[in-house]
This record gives C-alpha cells, sequence and structure tokens, in this order.
C-alpha cells in the first residue's frame, strides 16, 4: 500500500481527466471564454489556455470568433471520438482504483487502530470518500468530521460536509486524504487552512500543489 505523508509528491497523470472535462464542456456548444471555463471547470486560467491550444493543435477543437472578443470551441468529429474514448479509458481506470481503494483504506485503518487512532476526519468527499466511509466501519475510529469546500452544507451520510477553516475546532488524530480527483485542490486547501502535511494521510500520491496548478 503507498501511504504517503505528502511531504514528496510526483507527478500523476490527471491530464487526460482535465481534457475531458473541457471537451464535455465544450460539446454543449455554449459560448465560452476560457475564463468561463476556468471558473466553471475550477481549472486554472493559465492551464485552461494551455489544454485548449493542445486540444487545438491535435485537431480535437476548432475555434471561431465571436462579438465582444469572445470565443466559441467546437468539438472535431475527432474530438468526439476523442471523448468518446477518454470516457471508457477513465472508466477503466477509475474502476481499477475504487477497487484498490477498498484494499488500501482498510489496510490504512486497521493499521491507525493498532497505533490507538480514536478520531479520524475525512478531507475531499467523493465516490472515493465513500469507500474510505465503509472500510472505517470495520474498526473502532470515529468519523469526527468530513471538509471540503466545494461540498460544503451537503451531508456525507450522517455528516454535514464543512468548509477547510473550521477543520480545527474538531479533534482528530488524522486527517485522511478521502477524494482522488480533487486530491491536490483538498491537500492544497489543507495547507492553506493551516493544517499539518505530517497530519495528513492518503493512499494516493499527488501532484505538485504549486500556485499555478
Amino acid at each position: 500500500m503507498n501511504v504517503h505523508d505528502l511531504n514528496g509528491e510526483k507527478p500523476t497523470n490527471q491530464d487526460s481527466y482535465k481534457s475531458l472535462q473541457l471537451l464535455d464542456e465544450i460539446a454543449k456548444g455554449e459560448p465560452l471564454s476560457q475564463r468561463d471555463l476556468s471558473k466553471k471547470l475550477n481549472i486554472a486560467l493559465g492551464l485552461v489556455n494551455s489544454y485548449i491550444k493542445n486540444l487545438v493543435s491535435k485537431g480535437y477543437v476548432t475555434i471561431k470568433n465571436i462579438p465582444a472578443r469572445r470565443y466559441t470551441y467546437y468539438l472535431t468529429p475527432k474530438g468526439f471520438s476523442e471523448k468518446t474514448r477518454l470516457t471508457y479509458q477513465l472508466l477503466q481506470d477509475y474502476t481499477n482504483i475504487y477497487r484498490e481503494a477498498r484494499t488500501n483504506f482498510r489496510k490504512l485503518f486497521h493499521e491507525l487502530s493498532a497505533k490507538g487512532a480514536k478520531k479520524v476526519v475525512f478531507a475531499g468527499v467523493d465516490e472515493v470518500a465513500e469507500i474510505a466511509y465503509l472500510s472505517l466501519q470495520e474498526v473502532d475510529i470515529e468519523l469526527a468530521g468530513a471538509f471540503d469546500d466545494a461540498k460544503k452544507g451537503t451531508k456525507f451520510f450522517k455528516t454535514v460536509v464543512m468548509p477547510f477553516h473550521e477543520i480545527h475546532s474538531t479533534e482528530y488524530d488524522r486527517v485522511i486524504l478521502s477524494t482522488f480527483l480533487r486530491r491536490e485542490e483538498v491537500y492544497r486547501g489543507l495547507m492553506e487552512n493551516g493544517v499539518s502535511g505530517e497530519k495528513i494521510l492518503a493512499i494516493y500520491d499527488i501532484p505538485s500543489v504549486s500556485n499555478s496548478d
């Protein structure tokens, strides 16, 4: 099992996922600026520009200028084929990811229990967090809270999801990074709110958390 304290990250391949997000959004056919795409998808503006250039260079996307200095992006037939391919590829990848997550979370929580941990909090709420929650039920460790700025106010099982800045009002032994797709974003949120990297455990590596994304 790869359990990381996240002090020495190495790059992972989230490019496919971000490219698919852009292709999905562009496929809707709405006039969008790169800034619009950045806000909708929570991807840094500079990265959006880089991805768009890459998609255009590969013949997946075309650009048309419209009034008010805005642009409309269109998927080419090749782009629709790539969107289908990426969707299929990522579904296969995620099936493997979730299967491994179940095994790795079980091992992580049993190790924490053996070391006397009593309370953990989850950071990041998605399908991976649900797998983590199911695995946590096998040990005598309490889920003391779930934190995610993007999901604050929603319910995660019986727990109301709170924003990261409220994490210090909760007692816990460890923070579990409980997301795969948004692990970089969530880790950055924890760091920005003063959570010690020594307190954070994850079963995945995460990309660099530089300001430029």
